[in-house]
């Protein structure tokens, strides 16, 4: 079974309605997890903890995405100078 890696962090937001943060180098970066239910529940206990502040919010990524297995991989930068 292959990989489903999911990245949970969050941290203080500009503005609550929008996905903008403060301070980039303040994220808080809970860790990566194996499937989505283990990542739910870091993401859950983070938002449970910081449910006082409006400002602070927690997301799950789903790394797993951002490749597309059945692709090959790119070539490297150099094998593309030529």
């Amino acid at each position: 079974m292959p990989n489903r890696l999911h990245l949970v962090f969050g941290g203080e937001l500009v503005d609550p309605s929008r996905t903008e943060f403060r301070d980039i180098s303040k994220i808080h970066i809970v860790g990566l997890f194996p499937d989505y239910a283990s990542a739910h529940a870091a993401w859950k206990a983070e938002a449970q903890r910081t449910v006082d502040d409006a400002h602070v919010r927690y997301f799950i990524a789903h790394l797993h995405r951002l490749r597309d297995e059945e692709q090959p991989a790119s070539a490297s930068p150099r094998a593309m100078d030529g």
